[in-house]
């Protein structure tokens, strides 16, 4: 397979996600507004989340819930709209590769978006809006899983995927922890329940986190599930082993497999509940992140970037 053609595949399961999850944090953010309306920075805190202040700061001088919507539905750059265009593209190019009915569902997304854009900007028809597009992205989802073959390309789509995946489920669980952020909210501290709940909700992972977790929702064991458990398919842990797993099925593999393995070390060697405790909790997630963007470097120096030397990947059956 051609390094172009693998890079096309790579960001195109990158873009999905990315589209559903950035929906998800919005919704999470919404909640919130509603179930703690005395705490302030709630939007602030999502731009922030989301590394999109100087672009922000380019196009709006006031950081309220109104802009900031705005901004991450439609955004040239950085929104949802962008998201999918930049899908679309990467799928219209590679054609012959995903099945027909996959990209059918692309072009219904874009559609979709384009046609009703406005009405995640109203609070009153937001939740229907962003969970149809959530929707979506998780028909599109399953009707790959379902209808293509699990080859080279495929492993690249799931690859980039479950990368994004839990770059985003680290942006959720961050946008949750508002008390860490802003300790001097002490409102917050009144309504921890709700908090961790919705974080739970937004990764649709409250009930398998009741299955794990025999206890009420805290602070300490939603963030040990979502960063740690490697069965519930939004968990960092879990995204990290299906990296891992793809990347096996690829020549060339050692650097991207040691910086898996490191993120992986990271993670499980923490004391979650000392990191809470301490308030390390947000400077944590920045090390997890720089843990997944140095897997991305990997990823795109092995096999995206064009080396005359290197051997071609090869197309391979994955064992049995």
């Amino acid at each position: 397979m051609l390094s172009r053609v693998a890079e096309k595949m790579y960001w195109f399961g990158r873009y999905i996600e990315r589209v559903e999850n950035t929906a998800r944090l919005m919704i999470v953010n919404t909640n919130l507004v509603l179930d703690l309306p005395r705490v302030k920075h709630i939007w602030d805190s999502l731009i922030e989340i989301t590394g999109a202040r100087q672009r922000f700061n380019q196009r709006f001088i006031r950081v309220d819930e109104r802009n900031v919507i705005k901004f991450l539905l439609d955004d040239e750059q950085i929104s949802i709209r962008s998201s999918i265009q930049m899908a679309r593209e990467n799928a219209r190019t590679t054609r012959e590769i995903i099945p027909t009915e996959a990209w059918v569902i692309v072009n219904e997304l874009n559609l979709f978006i384009n046609k009703n854009k406005d009405k995640g900007v109203r609070r009153d028809g937001r939740h229907k809006f962003l969970a149809d597009i959530i929707a979506i992205c998780n028909e599109l989802t399953g009707s790959l899983a379902g209808s293509m073959s699990v080859d080279i390309a495929y492993n690249f789509i799931k690859t980039g995927r479950n990368l994004e995946r839990a770059d985003m489920t680290t942006r959720i669980v961050d946008a949750g922890c508002l008390n860490l952020i802003n300790p001097t909210q002490v409102e917050t501290n009144e309504y921890e329940n709700i908090l961790w709940m919705n974080v739970l909700r937004s990764l649709t992972g409250y009930q398998m986190y009741r299955q794990h977790v025999q206890d009420r929702v805290n602070g300490e064991d939603v963030v040990d599930f979502l960063l740690k458990n490697r069965k519930f398919p939004r968990g960092v842990a879990h995204c990290l082993f299906e990296v891992g797993n793809c990347c096996r099925q690829l020549p060339r593999n050692d650097n991207p497999l040691r910086s898996i393995t490191h993120a992986q070390r990271n993670i499980d060697n923490n004391d979650i509940i000392k990191l809470l405790n301490e308030s390390h909790l947000h400077e944590f997630i920045d090390e997890v992140q720089l843990d997944l963007a140095d897997i991305h470097s990997e990823l795109s120096g092995t096999w995206f970037q064009f080396d005359a030397n290197a051997p071609e990947i090869v197309e391979h059956s994955l064992p049995e």
